[in-house]
Parts: C-alpha cells; structure tokens; sequence
C-alpha cells in the first residue's frame, strides 16, 4: 500500500491544472483526478498493460481512502481476468492492389486498410477483387474464389455486417473487404486505426471465419477509377441508400499479414459502499465505468498515445468523486462501485463481473452507468439510453425537470450505443439499467462541438487533457447524477421493468 501511495502523490504532482477559475472546488478535485488517470504515465490504460495496472492501483487506493470496502476477489478490491490477445502487425504486414494493366498500388496498413485478427488467420490472400454492393444473398454472383467488396451500410433496414458475411461465405468468396459509408455522418469513419487487435477471454473458443477487411471510401474510389467506373458516384448512392450497381475491379488484392500472440491478465477493480437497511441488503445498485483505454497506437499529427481523458478516465472520477463525497456514510441499499477492464476490447470486464458476481458485489438490482458523456456544453439536454425500459426512467425526469433539464431517449438508435456500453451484460440478464449522453439540438454550437469531438478526439490521442470543458456542465451532470444514485438507492422498491419494453425479461 505504501507504494502505492507513492505511486499516487507522484502521479497528483503531474497532474494537469484545475479548471479556470470559479469552477466548483468538486468538479476541479474530479477534473485533477482526471488528469491523473489520463496522464502519459498511465500510457493510455490498455487492458493487459502495465499502465492499466498502475490506474487500477490508483483507483482501488482512492476507493479504499474515501472510506469503500472491497469487493473483489480473496477480500481485496480487484478481480482479475486473463485474455488472450492476437494482434496483426505493421512490420511484415503488406497489401497492395494490382490492376489488369500490372499496375500496383500499395495500401497503407491501418491509414487505408485494415484487417479483423483471428487466429487462423490466413497468412497470405492473392485473388481478384469484385463488387457486390450491400452484399445481399442476390448480390452474390461470380465471388466463388474471389474477395468480395461491400459497401459498409450503417442504417436501419440494410444489410448488417454479420449478413454480409454470411452472404460471402455461402457464396463461396474467400474473403470480404467491407468499405465505408460516408455518409453516416452521426459517427463518420475515421483513420489512421490505433491497430488491428482481438482481445478475448483466455481459453474461450475460437471461431474461425473468412478473412474480413476494411477499406477506406478513398482508397475504394482510386480502385473503382483504375477500373473504370465512377466509386464516388456509387459510394453517394449506397449513402443515399439507393440501388448500385456490381462490378468487377478488374484487381487482384495480394496481402500478406503478419501476426503476433500473447496472455495477459487485467483486473476489474471492486468496492462497496455498504448499505444501512438490512431487509435490503441484497439488492445492490451498480455503479460502472470503464477505465481501460487504447493505449499505443499508430500516431495521429505525431502523437501515439491513446490517453482516454474523456473515454473513459473523467466517469471513473466521478466515481471516485462519489465515493469521496459520501465518505463511508451508506445509502439503504448497498452500493457498488466498479471500475472494469476490457470495455474497449468488446466489454470483457462488464461482462465477466455479470456472469461471475462476487460476494460483495452480487448481481444488482438496478445498473448506473458512465460511459459516452462529453461535457463540451451546458447541460439543457440529457439524452437517456433505456429510458422508456424500466421504472428508472421517470425517476430521471423526476429529478432532471426541476433542474431545467430535458430529457430525451437515443435519437440515433442506429449508431447502437445501447449495446456499446458496460450496462448492456446486465440488461441481457434481467437487470434495469441507464446510461446517458449530453444531447443537443441540431444545428447548434452544441452539436457543432459533439460532432467536433467524434470526429477529431474520439478513440485518437486527441481525448486528452486539451479537450475545451464545459466545467458548469460537469457540476450540473454531478448533481444530477448523485443524485438519481440517492434516489435510487434509498427507495422503498427496486426498479422494475416495463411491461411494454421489447428489453424486459421473458418468462
């Protein structure tokens, strides 16, 4: 303990400047406590690294100072999960599309190009590339034996990824290059990618599938030309969700990838707030945020470190500036507070903690979570992930109504954010959850900056310490947010689901 303490007021000392001044003495502390689990020291928080080690040191420290019981595992705050990880790597990892005319143009690895890791992956693909729209079943002629490209369709109603790929493997392709949708503008592709890296839970089964790819809209187009057909037109047409036309590329994609394999372990960390009621005392509230980030990546404007200021170090703050604020004194029900691993990697933590509860943190009667909050603006509209689900929902508008607050369900349903976050395993297994967005509306300074945000500092190097905050906003998220907590915790009753929500459990 006494090196971790260490560990931590060396940290503190390096930690980045409070707000300006006037910002409330509780959201500065939470904005420094940011800025100690973003700093380059944590290198980015990567699940199976030793700077994710080193914040979760940090937050079970703070838990434990602020007067929290641990919850993990043999009595101590963490509960460990070992992953096995493969990644393809840059240094003997080549692609290049060759024409019919023998001319060759080379795609950048992880700047234009990228590839899903399995194991089993190919080492070597050499085939023609065709064009086959959104890859429907009906769209599948002539791919037996070669690399099918689809266009990436995002919305409601198209074809997914999953039917994409089903459609390519029943038709015989031995591999699917899917290329960007443009226009889904609400979260636009981005490049360079940090890496091409599956993470999975040690010893889990593992599924083999064709070789999937990623192609950015650019890279497609200059292929399209060379062919001679219009990839601009055709991609404005999938964006549009209009009919396009197949073609074939009249190209080979010869690639040749390179891997490398490894086992980590990465710890969930785990406390209690204990509770005050003992007819309650199996009915915990869960209080989750993520605190792995992406770590090392390819750098963006000369910088490779994924800090993760906003995604997700400030809401483990805000659990530390929660359990801070209570200094040891309970609500009715028990109250756990978990900062997990893996979320980037497809929400390993969240998931193993709904399916393998400890003693102090057994499964919940209702799930709080933080994740996908920007504070880039004032706070007039709190967009709420499963509201219309559960009983939760009116105690949000029962408390954010006489804040001034508007309250509104996911208006972008299509971006799936209801499933992207560490509350969606404990919906699957029954448990009312929430977790929210600032929202704004369109065309304003608000969506402006959201949009800004997504489209430069989202999962890069830029979410660090530079972001512009809105510090009103964060003290007003804070009191909201301890609020519903309170409320939640203290009630006579837990949540219960709704009788008309598609998500509630079936008998």
């Amino acid at each position: 303990m006494r090196m971790i303490l260490a560990l931590c007021a060396a940290l503190t000392l390096g930690a980045c400047a409070a707000g300006p001044t006037g910002t409330d003495p509780e959201t500065a502390a939470w904005w420094r406590t940011t800025g100690v689990l973003a700093a380059d020291d944590m290198e980015g928080r990567d699940t199976g690294s030793a700077g994710y080690d080193r914040a979760a040191a940090y937050v079970a420290q703070r838990f434990a100072a602020a007067g929290l019981t641990p919850a993990g595992e043999g009595g101590g705050f963490f509960q460990r999960l070992t992953f096995d990880e493969i990644e393809v790597v840059p240094d003997g990892t080549t692609l290049s599309v060759v024409h019919a005319d023998g001319a060759t143009r080379p795609l950048r690895f992880l700047h234009e190009v990228s590839v899903t890791p399995t194991w089993g992956l190919v080492e070597r693909l050499d085939a023609p590339l065709v064009f086959r729209g959104y890859c429907t079943p009906s769209d599948m002629t002539g791919v037996r034996d070669a690399i099918v490209v689809c266009f990436g369709a995002r919305r409601a109603g198209q074809t997914t990824g999953g039917e994409r790929l089903r459609a390519a493997t029943e038709a015989g392709a031995v591999a699917i290059v899917t290329v960007d949708d443009m226009g889904f503008t609400v979260e636009p592709p981005r490049w360079p990618l940090a890496y091409a890296r599956s993470v999975v839970l040690a010893d889990s089964p593992r599924s083999r599938a064709l070789p999937s790819l990623r192609l950015s809209a650019p890279a497609f187009v200059a292929m399209a030309q060379a062919a001679g057909h219009d990839g601009a037109a055709t991609l404005a047409q999938g964006a549009r969700g209009e009919a396009m036309a197949s073609f074939d590329l009249d190209a080979r994609l010869q690639a040749r990838f390179a891997t490398r394999e490894r086992r980590s372990t990465s710890d969930n960390v785990l406390a209690v707030l204990p509770g005050t009621d003992p007819a309650l005392a199996d009915q915990p509230v869960l209080l989750i945020a993520h605190l792995d980030g992406y770590g090392y990546g390819t750098p963006v404007d000369g910088d490779g470190l994924y800090n993760g200021a906003l995604d997700d170090a400030a809401y483990v703050a805000t659990l530390i500036t929660l359990a801070e604020r209570r200094q040891g004194r309970g609500h009715r029900r028990p109250v756990v507070f978990a900062a997990v691993t893996g979320e980037e990697k497809g929400l390993h933590g969240s998931r193993w903690l709904a399916t393998h509860p400890t003693p102090n943190a057994p499964m919940p009667v209702a799930v709080l979570n933080l994740d996908q909050l920007r504070p880039l603006y004032p706070l007039t509209i709190l967009t709420t992930l499963a509201l219309e689900d559960s009983t939760l929902g009116q105690t949000v508008r029962d408390i954010a109504g006489p804040m001034g607050i508007e309250v509104r369900p996911d208006l972008e349903p299509e971006r799936g954010l209801l499933r992207r976050s560490d509350h969606w395993p404990f919906m699957e297994r029954g448990v009312p959850a929430l977790s929210f967005l600032f929202g704004f509306d369109a065309g304003t300074e608000a969506e402006a900056r959201y949009r800004d945000w997504y489209r430069h500092r989202y999962h890069a190097p830029q979410d660090d310490m530079t972001t512009p905050i809105d510090f009103q906003a964060q003290t007003d998220f804070h009191r909201f947010w301890f609020t519903l907590v309170k409320r939640v915790a203290d009630a006579d009753a837990p949540p219960q689901w709704l009788a008309e929500s598609p998500l509630r459990p079936r008998d």
